[in-house]
């Protein structure tokens, strides 16, 4: 069995960044995450400020998991970068998620979203850990065509 690149071992992180949030693993997506006095991470969520500091970064998907009640990820335009002892990831986020339970126990209806994300990774003795998670939403176009022209 030969090793893994580096290259495969950034990508391997990193799907396993996404499959922690879709089990609602908060303990695993935690070990995902760098720690140390001079490793200060930081998150922005789409909508959110920016979060610096292990404790509001972990904070904010343990409310994200409690609050959702299904999500999924659908990975797409995967580019992974490496330069030494940190990688860049940059991907779509094609996101499904589901609202919280129905009164009859079902879940809520399933909503999609776009999202484009960076995740910068740092190389650790443990492996290979997030530094940075940025997610932007992409604004997508409508049917609609927005009416220009005044009425004579």
């Amino acid at each position: 069995m030969t090793a893994l690149t580096d290259q495969e071992q950034v990508e391997q992180a990193n799907t396993t960044f996404y499959e922690a949030m879709e089990r609602g693993d908060l303990d695993a997506l935690s070990g995902l995450w760098l720690e140390g006095e001079h490793d200060e991470i930081s998150c922005v969520h789409p909508g959110w400020p920016v979060l610096t500091g292990r404790g509001d970064v972990l904070r904010s998907y343990a409310l994200i998991m409690a609050n959702t009640e299904y999500i999924q990820f659908f990975l797409t335009d995967v580019t992974v970068s490496v330069a030494e002892d940190t990688a860049l990831v940059t991907c779509t986020e094609n996101i499904l998620s589901g609202g919280p339970a129905e009164e009859s126990g079902e879940l809520g209806p399933l909503v999609g979203q776009l999202v484009v994300a960076t995740n910068v990774f740092r190389r650790t003795p443990e492996g290979w850990k997030l530094w940075s998670h940025h997610g932007s939403p992409v604004l997508t176009e409508t049917d609609e065509e927005p009416d220009d022209e005044t009425p004579a």
